[in-house]
């Protein structure tokens, strides 16, 4: 009998914790990081759709959210300043990712893992925008219980989805991120 460990070691993802380098209030996983990734992506693609007409493919863009981080159960969760220090760590980094993401690729069964091969990868603008907006949204939660330990990594994530460009991401920015710091009473009202 074959067995396909694929689903087995995705479900490790909440075992890899997020941001090493940075005192948090609350741990945050890969897991938890992935879910709230794949549920950004999906909105910012009915942002693309819906508000500016594009032909986007949300499901795709949602499912694509799903691995986008897959290779760190292999790699761990690389801090931002060590793997974006030099172009050479970069270009380390980056390749270290495409063959923990290919090793993944090879844990499933034979006919899943050509299409699986393009979940596994994150070039996609939305959903790099999401990626950057999950990272933002953790950063204001660190912040609103008083851990300003995250205030330099919020300016990064800001200034970064700005120079992105992505209209949906600006749509987010302004309408949708300021209701993070509301109260579940807030929140819940019409």
């Amino acid at each position: 009998m074959q067995f396909y460990p694929f689903s087995a070691m995705l479900a490790r993802m909440k075992y890899i914790s997020r941001w090493g380098l940075m005192r948090s209030s609350r741990t945050e996983s890969l897991c938890e990081h992935t879910a709230d990734t794949a549920l950004l992506a999906h909105t910012l693609a009915l942002i693309s759709v819906s508000i500016y007409g594009t032909q986007v493919r949300c499901e795709t863009v949602c499912v694509a959210a799903l691995y986008h981080d897959a290779s760190e159960i292999l790699t761990g969760d690389m801090p931002t300043p060590v793997k974006y220090k030099t172009e050479p760590l970069r270009r380390a980094y980056k390749a270290l990712e495409r063959d923990a993401a290919a090793q993944l690729a090879t844990l499933a069964p034979h006919p899943a893992r050509r299409a699986l091969a393009g979940y596994l990868e994150k070039e996609r603008q939305l959903l790099k925008a999401a990626d950057r907006l999950s990272a933002l949204i953790k950063c204001i939660e660190e912040e609103n219980t008083g851990n300003h330990e995250f205030t330099g990594a919020k300016a990064q994530q800001t200034a970064a989805l700005h120079a992105m460009q992505c209209p949906e991401a600006e749509y987010f920015l302004e309408h949708m991120l300021p209701c993070y710091a509301w109260t579940l009473d807030e929140l819940s009202r019409e």
